[in-house]
């Protein structure tokens, strides 16, 4: 899968996703950084790439159709200290190879992921 880490994570999760043979961009590696959230959204779907990101405006599904989109992944964590944010992030690893995540948005806490889109 193709995927985009959103500069408000950190750089180790885009490492996670590589050892788990995905290719992986970082909004800063292009240049995005600081970017509305459109416009990352707008290169996310010319990309066809999935991103992940701590922004919730994310979650909200009548500005970002799950549809549209390659896949969304928002972390919702209640700490967004560097450590718990990736350890939360691991947790997920598995999940990419048996849900779906194409049109969908996964909406990722400590002890759930909630997914929504189409069936």
């Amino acid at each position: 899968m193709k995927f985009k880490v959103d500069e408000n994570l950190p750089v180790e999760i885009a490492e996670i996703l590589r050892a788990a043979d995905h290719d992986v961009l970082m909004v800063f590696d292009q240049g995005l950084q600081g970017g509305s959230d459109s416009r990352i959204a707008s290169v996310c779907k010319q990309e066809e790439r999935v991103i992940v990101t701590l922004d919730l405006d994310f979650a909200d599904i009548r500005a970002y159709p799950p549809e549209q989109f390659s896949g969304i992944i928002v972390l919702r964590v209640a700490r967004q200290d560097k450590n718990h944010v990736i350890a939360v992030f691991k947790q997920i690893i598995s999940a990419l190879e048996i849900e779906p995540l194409v049109h969908h948005l996964w909406v990722v806490e400590e002890n759930q992921i909630r997914i929504r889109g189409e069936n």
